[in-house]
Order: C-alpha cells, then structure tokens, then sequence
C-alpha cells in the first residue's frame, strides 16, 4: 500500500471515530432529553390524580356499597381461568390444536399512570384481568369450534369471533364433510 493510500485510510478511521463520537453525544442527550421529558411529564400527569379519600368521599354510596359485587367476581375469573389453562394444556395437544398463548391476553400495562390511585389501578387491574380472561376463554373456544363444529349457525350472530366467517354455511353438509379436515389442519397452522 501508497504512503498516501495508508494516510487517506487513517484519516477515514480518524473520521469515522469522530463521527461515532458525535453519534454517542446524540443519544446521550437524547436520553437524557427523554428522561428530562418523562419526568415532566410524569409530573404533568400526577396533577390530575386524585387523593383516596376525596375519591371515596365523591363516590356515590351506591357505588362504593356494590364494590364487593363486583369484586367477588375474581372468583369466576380465576375459576374460568384455571379451568380453560387446564382444559386447552389437556385436550389441545390430543387435538394437535396450537394452544392459545394467555399471555397475549393479558396486559397490566395501567398502574404505571400516575394519575390513578390505588383504588383505580386495583380497577385497571380486575378489568384487564376480567377482559383478559375472557378473551383468552374466547380464543381457545373459537379453536375448539373451529375443530367439532365450524358449522355457521342459522340466525345472524352478533360480535362472532375472528375464526368464524370461514365457518360452513348452515345447511351445507357437502361442505361441511369435504371441508372439516381442511379446517382442522389450518388450526395447526395458527402462530398465534
């Protein structure tokens, strides 16, 4: 290699180094302006929350008195839970049916506000879970429909599940019997 070519490369890695330099100094302050940014925020999002007890005093009374009605549903919810966990972990690999990951299900993103108290996360939380659980029960019945009986029913059906317009036509018993297997084996290609 030219002396001028060795002196040329050198002074591409002096640049280079310097730009990296640059670089680094970029996303420090910009992680630094962010954290500046989120505490501001955080800050911002903490006047707006409300103490426990001027929150208890401005419920109305028969909302705090209905409060353990609502919350003895936990007991549904985790009875439905277990059951539908122990239900898709036993049957599902019988079915060859990919089981329903409930962690996609459920998301406890809320308590991280800082505009909710304590009784409004531990809401967040029971809502998150309750909606999460059914929509993970929802998912694993949709699979086992798709498997026994993907026949579409004959009156309209509100709020069906993702799986079900791929569902047989009511009636259709040529369909039906050619396409069952075709229906099973799509169950095994799900990722989801």
């Amino acid at each position: 290699m030219t002396p001028r070519i060795e002196e040329l490369l050198a002074h591409i890695h002096q640049i280079e180094d310097e730009l990296e330099d640059e670089y680094r100094k970029t996303r420090d302050e910009w992680a630094r302006r962010k954290l500046e940014l989120a505490d501001e925020f955080a800050q911002q999002q903490r006047r707006y929350k409300t103490g426990l007890l001027r929150f208890l005093i401005r419920s109305r009374l028969l909302v705090v008195l209905t409060a353990p009605v609502i919350y003895s549903g936990w007991i549904a919810f985790l009875m439905l839970d277990l059951f539908v966990s122990i239900y898709q972990a036993i049957c599902f690999p019988i079915y060859r049916i990919p089981k329903v990951r409930r962690s996609a299900y459920m998301v406890f993103d809320r308590a991280d506000l800082p505009y909710l108290n304590i009784v409004e996360k531990f809401n967040c939380f029971y809502c998150a879970y309750g909606n999460g659980v059914a929509a993970y029960t929802r998912e694993v019945a949709s699979r086992t429909e798709q498997y026994w009986c993907p026949i579409k029913h004959a009156r309209r059906l509100r709020a069906a599940h993702e799986r079900y317009p791929n569902f047989f036509d009511y009636g259709d018993a040529e369909a039906y019997r050619q396409g069952l297997n075709r229906l099973r084996r799509q169950l095994g290609q799900s990722d989801r």
